[in-house]
C-alpha cells in the first residue's frame, strides 16, 4: 500500500493523525473516551463472533507473556484480588465458590479428588 505523505498542509497522515489525537485529548475528558469505546465495542461485537475474541485474546496473551515476567503477573494478580475484595462481599465469594465447585465436579472424577486430597494431606503434614 502506498503511503500518502501529501495532504493539504504538507504533513504526513501519521503527523496529522497524531496532532488530531493530541488536540482531541485536550478537549475531551474520560467520559468521552468511555462513550466512544463503548460504541466501538458494541459495533465490533455485532460484526465478530466468539472465535474472533478467542483468537485476539490468545494473541494478546502470548504478546503479554513474552514481554512480562513472573513478578508482573504476581503484581497484577494482587491488585486484581484487592480490587475484587474491596468491591464484593461474603455472598459473592460463596456464590462463585459454589459455581466453581459445580464446574469442577462436572469435569472431574473420583480419582481427581483422591489425588488432590492426598496432596492437601501431605502438604499439611509438612507444615
Amino acid at each position: 500500500m502506498a503511503k500518502n505523505n501529501d495532504n493539504r498542509d504538507g504533513m504526513s497522515r501519521e503527523e496529522a493523525g497524531r496532532m488530531g489525537g493530541q488536540k482531541t485529548s485536550k478537549t475531551h475528558g474520560k467520559d468521552f473516551y468511555q462513550e466512544i469505546g463503548k460504541k466501538g465495542g458494541n459495533a465490533t461485537s455485532k460484526s465478530h463472533d466468539q472465535n474472533f475474541y478467542q483468537e485476539i485474546g490468545q494473541k494478546g496473551g502470548v504478546s503479554t507473556a513474552s514481554s512480562h515476567d513472573k513478578d508482573f503477573y504476581q503484581d497484577i494478580g494482587k491488585k486484581g484480588g484487592k480490587s475484587t475484595a474491596d468491591s464484593h462481599d461474603k455472598d459473592f465469594y460463596q456464590e462463585i465458590g459454589k459455581k466453581g465447585g459445580a464446574a469442577t465436579s462436572d469435569s472431574h472424577n473420583k480419582d481427581f479428588y483422591r489425588e488432590i486430597g492426598k496432596k492437601g494431606g501431605n502438604s499439611r503434614r509438612s507444615d
